[in-house]
């Protein structure tokens, strides 16, 4: 443990003993939000988990002081699409609370995540991951889950097949439309808060196997009637197509084969969120010693269909498919979006207000505001300026304690 974050988990723990403490980030820029200029030499004021006060001297006297000059502070980030897959989460009811929180560390919390939202993974060891952190045995972020994917009929991807069997027995291929149903049903009752479909499911040879639609339309419709979302991975256009029509709420990835304006005007229509993933494109393409040529062109291919999305006013939630991607770090995940056309506040937005407003109405979460709760993220740099700066975090601190200090 670095003497920082020993520090500041005392801090943390003398606020929570007390009432009436307070910790301050002292004199940082502040985006309240993305539509909201910076603060400029501004203390945020945390008491019991929430935001008590932002503003220009606003610290009372007797309060523990973190200084934040030359620092950015924005609200905890949100990464909509992780997976808790891999060894170091295997049976993570009974595995070592170290092991745990360096694994959450070096995936997530380094980063500035405070909610994440993972969309595929066994169901149990994810459900364990969460009580842990939430009884403060490990510190990490909030965490949501789709818990075990619905695939098409005969249709589990190949890449997963490789999964150990016990879960490979519990991914469900319904055959019918009550199959469907009964699946959402099961995984909603275990504890699952979205539905994962694959209306498109990559079998091999070039071969991307669809999910009947009626299939589809009723997993969507006994999700929603349970009130948790779905998210949809495509693999292609038609994919694409299905979870558009189904009413899916959340398309997980873009992808190289292009969509037509049909496509993208019938996903604004239905309000489909997007999680772009463009990183994972160079990742794949250098799994299958893809040309650099070949590469480039993959990437065009998906950041353009952003660049499509985004012109048309949809709604963009940041994520980066890390689990199943090994490579941790979303600085490129930024600059890509950066390059498809996003500003830097469209991406804070996708990082913050977008998906706080979508999975997390209830809770005060995605502005630096005071009331809200005090997930919040510190920079070192302005991501206006550099949006790589997004990768850069000092600090990140979820209900007003730490959870991750930078050496």
């Amino acid at each position: 443990m670095t003497r920082t974050l020993a520090l500041l988990l005392c801090i943390g723990c003398a606020c929570s003993a007390a009432a009436d403490d307070a910790l301050v980030l002292r004199g940082a820029t502040v985006y309240v939000d993305p539509t909201t200029a910076p603060l400029h030499d501004t203390d945020v004021v945390i008491r019991n988990g929430a935001i008590a006060a932002v503003g220009t001297n606003a610290a009372p006297a007797d309060a523990k002081v973190l200084d934040c000059r030359g620092l950015v502070v924005v609200a905890g980030l949100h990464n909509s699409h992780v997976h808790f897959l891999g060894p170091e989460w295997e049976g993570a009811a009974k595995r070592p609370a170290d092991a745990l929180s360096a694994s959450l560390r070096d995936m997530l919390t380094r980063y500035g995540f405070t909610t994440v939202f993972d969309i595929g993974s066994r169901l149990d060891d994810t459900l364990a991951i969460r009580f842990r952190i939430e009884m403060q045995e490990l510190p990490g972020p909030r965490v949501l889950t789709a818990g075990e994917p619905l695939f098409p009929p005969d249709g589990i991807p190949i890449y997963v097949r490789d999964q150990p069997p016990e879960l490979l027995k519990l991914m469900k291929e319904p055959t019918t439309p009550a199959d469907a149903v009964a699946a959402v049903a099961e995984n909603v009752s275990r504890g699952a808060d979205a539905v994962k479909l694959f209306t498109g499911s990559i079998q091999g040879g070039g071969v991307v196997k669809p999910m009947p639609v009626e299939i589809a339309k009723a997993a969507v419709a006994a999700a929603h009637k349970l009130g948790v979302p779905v998210f949809a991975h495509p693999s292609n256009a038609e994919g694409a197509t299905i979870a558009v029509e189904a009413g899916v709420d959340v398309l997980a990835h873009t992808n190289s084969e292009g969509w037509t304006p049909a496509l993208v005007a019938s996903m604004l229509a239905h309000h489909t969120a997007l999680v772009p993933t463009l990183k994972l494109w160079p990742y794949e393409a250098a799994k299958e010693h893809s040309s650099a040529a070949a590469t480039a062109q993959f990437l065009g291919d998906a950041s353009a269909e952003l660049t499509a999305f985004v012109r048309g006013g949809g709604e963009v939630l940041f994520g980066t498919d890390v689990g199943y991607m090994r490579d941790f770090d979303p600085t490129d995940e930024y600059a890509y979006m950066a390059r498809a056309g996003m500003t830097p506040m469209q991406i804070l937005a996708a990082l913050t207000t977008a998906p706080a407003a979508r999975f997390q109405p209830k809770l005060k979460l995605g502005r630096v505001a005071a009331g809200y709760l005090a997930d919040l993220t510190v920079l070192d740099g302005d991501p206006a300026q550099d949006v790589e700066a997004f990768a850069r975090v000092r600090y990140t601190l979820r209900d007003g304690r730490p959870i991750y200090a930078a050496h």
